[in-house]
């Protein structure tokens, strides 16, 4: 394994804790919302205040490691992810566990910036593209195996014993961190920690159209899985019938569209543009959302709902690194802040998917599936309207897109693989 796939691995698998923050505890919703006394919105509700959490927490942590550098910000997040984990597990009722689980967004926030800021440090053009894909690849093991390993575990423990679980998982990637991953941002390239500049970076960033559209069409189709995620426990189970375990199995089949995507990107990009790529993404995602809708319409159980539901998947898994790479190569010199806006974003959009699904109620399929095919639609519309006019990464960026050597300024060379704004 070279160098280049053993950071890709360890990157991917920093980002993939916040997929199995999320669908590990999935299959306990039902055992939760009796244990706690309350209903299942209520339960649901932690999913929002985690994602609250992992959106503030990447406004804090993007510019902080423009100034800082990538280590020191990630390093004291991932710590208090662990503490936080461990508290979680002891929770007395639904509204602290709730209030605690932003906490502990907060802490996971700082992977999701930290990874994609290095992988801007380290490569550009399809440089960056290939190797946000390998990334996507590791990161797509998680929700692969989170729901599988939260069914098995609920055969031994409580969910309770999940977030241990979940704390030792960090710490175990907090100490392979601090002894491998190596500072990727020197200090010739920081930028000095002023609220002043940092609020007029982000506004340039919310300024660029472009930038903007690339960041809500990643944000809104990534929403439509969101959407899934919270409602799915409901739906399988209560709907369905399935069991705790048959949920698990189901949502891990289907979440091994997000690897596959994540295969086929890598081997297409460079044959093929990030740009047309994404645009396949958002069809496939478009397709599946309103396949989703004609077959919960239709009642024809599982059969109408999977099919679909699949094809929704691999559409979003094969955008997700596409819109991120476009969207990073517009801000080379502001990748931390870059990558905050888009994660915040990403986030933010995906937390207003929970309260959306449960307000329609749980005892029917067509309450989730509407909000999935309305995302997935809207997103296609939002890139269709706002990156109009932008060709992304030409083939002429083949050859200036590359690894940026460890405390290589970035010069002309580099700012000409950006598309002029």
């Amino acid at each position: 394994m070279d160098n280049k796939t053993r950071l890709a691995a360890l990157l991917g698998a920093l980002c993939s804790l916040g997929p199995l923050s999320i669908d590990t505890y999935l299959p306990a919703f039902p055992d939760m919302a009796r244990e706690f006394g309350t209903g299942g919105s209520q339960v649901q509700l932690s999913l929002t205040t985690f994602i609250i959490g992992l959106s503030l927490g990447q406004l804090l942590v993007g510019p902080l490691s423009d100034s800082w550098g990538r280590r020191r910000p990630l390093l004291v997040g991932l710590g208090g992810y662990v503490l936080v984990s461990l508290v979680c597990a002891a929770a007395p009722g639904a509204l602290a566990f709730s209030g605690l689980r932003l906490l502990q967004g907060l802490g996971v926030a700082a992977g999701f910036v930290v990874a994609a800021a290095i992988a801007r440090d380290r490569f550009e053009g399809l440089a960056m593209a290939r190797f946000m894909s390998l990334m996507m690849m590791v990161n797509g093991m998680g929700p692969v195996l989170a729901p599988v390993l939260g069914g098995q575990l609920l055969r031994f423990t409580s969910w309770r014993g999940t977030f241990v679980v979940l704390a030792l998982l960090g710490l175990v990637l907090l100490v392979l961190l601090a002894l491998t991953l190596p500072e990727t941002l020197p200090p010739d390239r920081r930028r000095p920690a002023n609220l002043l500049l940092t609020l007029r970076v982000f506004g340039g960033l919310l300024a660029d159209r472009k930038f903007l559209g690339y960041v809500l069409a990643s944000s809104l189709a990534l929403g439509s899985l969101f959407a899934y995620v919270a409602g799915a426990s409901f739906v399988l189970q209560d709907v369905f019938g399935l069991t705790a375990q048959q949920f698990s199995y189901v949502f891990a089949a289907n979440s091994v569209a997000i690897f596959l995507a994540g295969v086929l990107n890598t081997r297409l990009t460079g044959r093929i543009m990030p740009r047309p790529l994404l645009k396949t993404g958002l069809a496939g995602a478009a397709v599946g959302g309103v396949g989703l809708v004609v077959g919960a319409a239709l009642d024809g159980g599982l059969a109408t709902f999977l099919p679909p539901l699949f094809v929704l998947t691999i559409g979003v898994g094969l955008l997700m690194p596409n819109a991120s790479t476009l969207a990073m190569s517009r801000h080379p010199e502001a990748a931390g802040s870059a990558s905050a806006v888009l994660g915040v974003l990403t986030f933010l959009v995906g937390g207003l998917m929970a309260p959306l699904v449960g307000a329609g109620g749980s005892a029917s399929l067509l309450p989730m599936v509407t909000v999935m095919g309305a995302s997935a639609v809207l997103a296609t519309v939002v890139f269709a309207v706002l990156t109009r006019g932008d060709v992304g990464i030409t083939r002429d960026g083949e050859t200036r897109g590359r690894e940026v050597r460890d405390g290589e300024a970035r010069g002309g060379e580099a700012s000409a693989a950006v598309p002029a704004r």
